[in-house]
């Protein structure tokens, strides 16, 4: 259920849980190679969060593929009166590209893909994707910086 790459490093009190859906046993889980987590991270699948290689996790990160119920404001969402442990799940594939940093603190929302070599500034909410070679910040995170190879640095986006 899970795939621990090669040359994984966690710090500590990290929480890593792949639930069990009906007679599913597939991997829900997959670091890629040299992944460095650091203390309290907590990473959480029922469909899948795919993690790619050299990725570098701050401490605090919760990188989760789902949530009890959905709140997107359409036909799916689930009323207040179900008691938040009876909702069910609201699950949506997370990946992560190669050579990502994430911040202290982000949060990894269900659905989110963050594109190869993205930067996520610390205390970050990720809940859409983050395009390769951007840095993306704040709640919810937006990109303010693109990777410019032609002059080889980062340049401000829309600001």
């Amino acid at each position: 259920m899970v795939d621990l790459g090669t040359s994984l490093t966690t710090g500590r009190n990290c929480r890593i849980e792949a639930f069990l859906s009906g007679d599913d046993h597939r991997k829900k889980i997959v670091f890629g190679n040299r992944v460095q987590i650091n203390d309290n991270v907590h990473i959480s699948a029922i469909h899948s969060v795919r993690i790619g290689d050299d990725v570098l996790m701050a401490s605090h990160v919760y990188v989760s593929d789902n949530s009890h119920g959905s709140y997107k404001g359409d036909e799916n969402d689930i009323s207040p009166d179900i008691v938040p442990t009876k909702r069910p799940y609201y699950v949506a594939p997370v990946k992560i590209g190669n050579r990502v940093w994430i911040g202290e603190g982000t949060i990894i929302l269900p659905g989110a893909t963050i594109g190869d070599g993205a930067v996520i500034g610390a205390h970050s909410i990720v809940n859409k994707d983050i395009p390769p070679e951007t840095i993306a910040v704040g709640s919810p995170a937006r990109v303010v910086k693109r990777w410019n190879p032609v002059v080889q640095r980062w340049e401000r986006v829309g600001l």
